[in-house]
C-alpha cells in the first residue's frame, strides 16, 4: 500500500485488535487494521492441534457477535480461526494482511501531531495507534549455562506440534505455567518426562475464582503503571487442578524438581551433582510482548517496562497497548479495546 492517512491504525488482528476495530467502527472513527498473519485467528492459528477447546482457558466472545456453539473436541486453532474469520466478514472489518509493521515514529514535534506507521507494504499517517501485536512471535529463551552444548533437541512451546514426535525419548519440560503442565500431561502419556521450575508452582483446587482473577489483574496493572515489565496473570493466580492434571499427577508427571544447575551434551546436571540424561528440552518459558516496532518512540523507562495509564502509554498518549499486561487475557483484551477507543477520542486531535 502507498502512504495513506487515517484516524487510527490498529496493529494486529487477534482478540484485542478486533475488539478495538469493533469499537472504532461503532463510533464512526476512520481506521486501518494491519495484521502480519496470513489469515484470521491471530496467535491461535499457531497453537498445536492437540490443544482442543475443552482444555483451553475460557475464551471470551468478541464484542457484538457471540461465538458459535463449541465442539469440545475441535482444535482451538481451527475453531477460533473460523470464528475470527466470520467475525471480520459479518461486521465488515477489513484487515490488511499480511503486513509486517517495521516502525512507528512521530511525524513532527507537535504532541498533538500525527504518527507515521511504516510497514513492508507502505506507510500510514494516523492521529493515534492501537498496538495489539501480542506475544506469540517473541518466545522467551532463557540464557542458561551450557545450553549451546546440548546434543539433543531443544524447542520452545511455540514450535511444539505433537507428543508423538517424542515417543521413546526422555523429555525435560522447563516452566511453571499452563503450557508447561498441559504439555507434561500430553507428553507423559507417550514417553518419559521430567519437570523443572525455578519455584514451586501454586495450585488451586477450586475453579477460577473471580475475585482472585480481579486481584491478579490489579497486581499486573500496578506493575505496568510503575513502568515495570508485566508479569503473566497466571504467575499471580497459580494453576488450577483439572481432572486431566490430577491424572498426570498420579502418573508422576507433575513431580516437580528444582532447576538444574547446568546443561551438558547428554542431559542436565542436577542440584545433587548427578547427571540426568535427556533427549529433548522443551522450554515452556513464556513470551515477551512484540513491541520492537515502537522503538523509535523511546517508550521504555528505567524500570525496563513501559509506564501505562490504563491502555495509554504515559510517554506517548497517542499510543495505546491492548492485549498487553493486565489485558493479555481474552476478557481483558475486549475491555482494553473499548477503553482504548474511548481514551483516544479524548485526544486533542479528535476534539478539533
Amino acid at each position: 500500500m502507498d502512504k495513506v492517512t487515517t484516524d487510527v491504525v490498529v496493529i494486529g488482528a487477534g482478540q484485542a485488535g478486533l475488539s478495538a476495530a469493533y469499537h472504532l467502527k461503532r463510533r464512526g472513527v476512520g481506521y486501518r487494521i494491519l495484521d502480519a498473519e496470513q489469515g484470521p485467528g491471530g496467535a491461535w492459528r499457531h497453537r498445536w492441534k492437540t490443544l482442543i477447546m475443552e482444555t483451553v482457558n475460557g475464551i471470551s466472545d468478541l464484542p457484538g457477535i457471540a461465538k458459535p456453539d463449541v465442539d469440545p473436541a475441535e482444535p482451538s486453532s481451527e475453531f477460533l480461526s473460523r470464528y475470527f474469520d466470520a467475525y471480520e466478514r459479518e461486521l465488515g472489518i477489513h484487515v490488511l494482511r499480511p503486513v509486517k509493521v517495521t516502525s512507528v515514529a512521530r511525524e513532527d514535534t507537535d504532541p498533538a501531531g500525527r504518527l507515521l506507521v511504516s510497514s513492508d507494504r507502505g506507510a500510514c499517517s494516523a492521529k493515534a495507534v492501537i498496538n495489539a501485536t501480542g506475544t506469540w512471535t517473541r518466545p522467551f529463551w532463557p540464557i542458561y549455562p551450557g545450553r549451546a552444548t546440548f546434543r539433543g533437541r531443544q524447542l520452545h512451546v511455540a514450535d511444539y506440534v505433537s507428543a508423538e514426535e517424542f515417543r521413546g525419548k526422555h523429555v525435560i519440560v522447563v516452566g511453571g505455567g499452563i503450557s508447561a503442565v498441559g504439555l507434561l500431561d500430553e507428553i507423559s502419556q507417550v514417553t518419559a518426562t521430567s519437570w523443572f521450575t525455578r519455584r514451586e508452582p501454586e495450585w488451586r483446587d477450586a475453579t477460577f475464582d473471580a475475585q482472585a482473577g480481579h486481584d491478579a489483574v490489579a497486581l499486573v496493572e500496578e506493575r505496568v503503571r510503575q513502568g515495570l515489565p508485566p508479569q503473566s496473570v497466571v504467575a499471580v493466580t497459580g494453576l488450577i487442578w483439572t481432572p486431566a492434571l490430577r491424572a498426570a499427577q498420579k502418573r508422576g508427571a507433575l513431580d516437580r524438581q528444582p532447576m538444574f544447575t547446568s546443561i551438558e551434551p547428554d542431559g542436565v546436571r542436577l542440584t545433587d551433582g548427578s547427571l540426568l540424561r535427556a533427549d529433548v528440552i522443551l522450554w515452556a518459558t513464556g513470551f515477551r510482548a512484540e513491541l520492537e516496532h515502537l522503538a523509535p518512540l523511546h517508550l521504555r523507562g528505567p524500570g525496563g517496562g513501559i509506564a501505562m495509564d490504563g491502555t495509554q502509554v504515559v510517554a506517548e498518549p497517542r499510543v495505546h497497548l491492548v492485549g498487553y499486561g493486565p489485558s493479555s487475557s481474552t476478557i481483558g483484551a475486549n475491555r482494553a479495546g473499548r477503553a482504548a477507543v474511548a481514551a483516544i477520542l479524548k485526544l486533542p486531535a479528535f476534539q478539533q
